[in-house]
């Protein structure tokens, strides 16, 4: 498959499968030998199973994200992707109470191809700015603007 061909496939899943939440998409791209290099996908099931179930417990957590693409290319058989992941906390994340805050994530994303499948797949979601965006932990600068104690 060429290169356009790749993204097409790349973009179709994360806008179709992780935000649309149509899980047939995952068999369709996804290999069955995928390689997952991401933290936090549930373990289990290797293969298409383990998105399927990152997908249905991310549309548990979060439902009604968007997506808003930044820089989308490919290289050879490799896909790089950087998109913002937005929604409203109405649902509760990482087992916190929903906060109805809204959130906007920046999200980096490597995928390899072969044969039409992603084979191996990198992501990194900016979970420390959900966490701060939610208030479940400080937001970054917060604690240099403390008075010091003496």
């Amino acid at each position: 498959m060429s290169t356009d061909e790749n993204v097409a496939r790349f973009k179709r899943l994360i806008e179709e499968a992780f935000f649309a939440g149509k899980l047939d998409v995952i068999d369709e791209v996804v290999a069955p030998e995928v390689q997952e290099h991401q933290w936090g996908v549930p373990p289990g099931a290797d293969g298409p199973q383990r998105i399927r179930a990152l997908v249905t417990e991310l549309h548990v957590m979060l439902p009604n994200r968007t997506c808003r693409w930044i820089h989308l290319t490919a290289d050879g058989d490799t896909v790089w992707a950087h998109f913002r992941a937005s929604g409203i906390d109405s649902h509760g994340f990482a087992g916190r109470p929903p906060t109805d805050r809204p959130y906007e994530i920046d999200v980096i994303d490597i995928a390899r191809f072969a044969n039409g499948k992603i084979v191996e797949h990198w992501g990194v979601p900016d979970r420390f700015a959900l966490l701060a965006q939610l208030g479940a932990i400080p937001a970054p600068g917060l604690a240099a603007q403390q008075p010091a104690h003496t």
